[in-house]
């Protein structure tokens, strides 16, 4: 029995696993041999290629491209027509695919519309990337990134407002009342708040 939905002109390639509750909409490709987990969105006009890996309740906005060699964990939200690669220099003449990069995007990361995710680099958890911000480094857990190529603009919540920190390095969100902390470039959420 099918505890997912997708529709009727919707492809979905043999081999793969999807989780109960997922949708997948028009015009749809889910390729072989993919892991999309439960309570996912799968957008109009999005290619998902052989192997990717979606956590749970990932979000996959319209005319997305997931390439092989990308893993998303959950609560991801990827935009509008933004766009992942799997190769550092492609040709058309000739075949690299033993050459795909991992890209991996981590647990509750965003990724804005028309952004380009270039293959061989890892999204931090919580990290929001801006719409049409071409990243091609590694982008640290809560960093918020714009521009092409990305550059690091300031730090995120994990509810996706803007934190400022004081001068030992504490800041708070005032829409959840989390308290956030900033030592040696990294951030961390409060223990007690885990």
């Amino acid at each position: 029995m099918k505890l997912y939905f997708a529709h009727e002109s919707a492809y979905i390639d043999q081999g793969c696993e999807i989780g109960e509750g997922t949708k997948i909409w028009h015009f749809s490709h889910i390729m072989a041999n993919c892991k999309i987990g439960k309570y996912c969105n799968i957008g109009q006009n999005v290619v998902v290629s052989p192997d990717v890996i979606l956590g749970n309740n990932v979000k996959v906005q319209n005319n997305v491209s997931i390439y092989t060699g990308v893993t998303c964990e959950d609560d991801v939200f990827l935009g509008p027509s933004m766009v992942f690669t799997n190769v550092i220099n492609p040709r058309s003449a000739i075949s690299r695919k033993s050459e795909y990069l991992s890209t991996k995007v981590g647990k509750g990361a965003t990724i804005g519309a028309n952004a380009t995710i270039v293959c061989g680099n890892t999204i931090g958890s919580y990290a929001f990337i801006g719409a049409g911000a071409v990243v091609t480094k590694d982008v640290a857990d809560y960093a918020l990134v714009m521009g092409n190529p990305s550059r690091q603009m300031g730090w995120v919540s994990e509810y996706g407002h803007k934190l400022a920190f004081d001068s030992e390095g504490k800041a708070y969100c005032r829409e959840s009342g989390e308290e956030y902390f900033l030592q040696n470039g990294q951030v961390r959420k409060s223990a007690s708040q885990s």
